[in-house]
This record gives structure tokens, sequence and C-alpha cells, in this order.
């Protein structure tokens, strides 16, 4: 599928973001590196329709960002005043953009390089694994800009370092370098500099290649289980693994590894 044949895909391209399939892997860009691939309301719904309108032949995607940088946060320069309800409005749109990265058909992996801020960290939280390389810094610098974070971060970033570190970030306005970054969870790989989108289409190649009914169940059942009270959560382990096991995809794996024709897990 190319640009030119696909109407999405063109006003996708219009506004920052470029699909590019690699194999199995999708290959998503934020395309505004004069800006630092900072987030305006054109880039966030072309992420959506994207993230809503995946190839059939995706089973896993990549965001990374062109440039310098992955992404600064908010294009402040298209900052509008809006009364209360039309603020509410706006930030529910981000939300629907980046809940189709985070609860979307296939896993996430963000590459992530130099600058993961405000929004850009927003957008990192809503992917299932972050890749930084040693260029990457971290920041939450809303909290001295007089405003307060709109697409998600407060639910998601907490989930990976704690209400605290992100209280303390917005407060202070405290930059976490990439290997502060990885050590309080908000990278879950580090690798050196210019390496990230090598290693999150490496991880993504292999995320691919798993049962799709798998990668569904971690993507949405295991986010769920995880805020259940354990009773619950157990229940739903139990459903989730019992279709996840009965699919002809799931026997087929089984059974090639009791005969031996699967690899056996080693230490790498």
């Amino acid at each position: 599928m190319t640009q030119a044949s696909n109407p999405i895909l063109e006003r996708a391209a219009a506004n920052g973001i470029a699909l590019e399939m690699r194999g199995a892997v999708a290959l998503v860009r934020l395309c505004r590196p004069g800006k630092r691939n900072a987030l305006n309301d054109g880039l966030i719904e072309a992420l959506r329709d994207v993230f809503q309108n995946l190839p059939p032949e995706a089973g896993a995607a990549v965001i990374h960002g062109e440039g310098n940088h992955f992404c600064a946060g908010l294009d402040l320069s298209e900052l509008k005043e809006r009364d209360a309800g039309e603020g509410i409005h706006h930030s529910r749109s981000w939300h629907v953009a980046l809940n189709a990265v985070a609860q979307g058909r296939v896993p996430v992996v963000a590459a992530l390089h130099g600058a993961v801020v405000g929004g850009g960290l927003e957008l990192a939280s809503a992917c299932q694994i972050r890749v930084a390389d040693d260029s990457t810094f971290f920041a939450l610098p809303e909290g001295t800009r007089g405003i307060f974070v709109g697409g998600g971060g407060s639910v998601r970033i907490p989930k990976l370092i704690g209400a605290a570190r992100m209280t303390d970030m917005m407060l202070t306005g405290r930059v976490y370098d990439a290997q502060e970054g990885e050590r309080v969870g908000l990278a879950q790989y580090l690798v050196p500099t210019g390496n990230a989108l090598d290693k999150a289409i490496e991880l993504a190649t292999r995320i691919a290649t798993n049962a799709p009914l798998t990668n569904f169940a971690l993507m949405h059942a295991l986010p769920r289980i995880a805020e259940q009270p354990a009773d619950h959560g157990l229940f739903t382990e139990a459903l989730i693994s019992s279709i996840a096991q009965a699919a002809p995809e799931a026997k087929a794996r089984v059974r090639a590894f009791l005969e031996g024709k699967a690899p056996k897990v080693q230490k790498s």
C-alpha cells in the first residue's frame, strides 16, 4: 500500500505522519523535524487514523521520530484559548488517538532518541515497549508552564514510574537522562546513540511472529488484570488462558515444541 493510492495515508502524510511497511512491521514516523516533532491536532488526528487503519499484514508497529528528537511535546505555538468545556473535548480527542496506539490491533514499540518531553512522553507511554538510546532525555514541563497533561499521561506514566516520580517531574521540571529513565522504568531497553530504531524493529519483528491472539491478550487483558482485585484477575486470567490455548495456531505451536521442532528458551 502506498501513500499515493490511499487517502488515509495521504492525509496523514500531509499532517506529519508517514507509514512504511517493513515485512510484518508497520513503521510509523513523526515527520515534523523542524518542530522537533511537536504534537499538534493535525498530527494527533493522523496518528489516530493510521493506527485505526493499519494494513492487515501488520503484526507489530514501531513509532519513531524524524530528525534529532522523538517528540518535544505539545506545539505551544498552536495552543488555543479554550473554555473548560472545549478543553475537555480537546483532551478527550487526544485520548482517542493515543488509545488507538495503546489499545489497537498490534503491539507497538517506541524508538526513542533526543527529546521525549511532555506529550512526547505521553505518546511513548501509550506504547507497549520503549527503546531509548543514549541521547534520550525525559521531561514533563507542563507543571512549570501552568498547564497539565491532557493526552493520558496522568494515567499511563504513573504506571511506569509511580505517582511520586511523575509529581516530582511536573512540580520541579526534573529531567531524566537515558540511563536514569531506563532505571526508573521510562524505557525497558537502552542502546547506544543511533541504535534505537534498529533495536525497535528487531523487537517488533520478533513480536510479529507471536500468535496474534496472544499478542492481543497481552495488550488488552494483561493491563486490565493488573488493575482488578486478585480474585477477579485470576478468573479473567483463566478465561483468557483458555481462549488463547484453544486457538489452532497455539495448538500447532505447542505440538511443534513437544515434537522438538521449536527452539527452547536459552540465555541470550
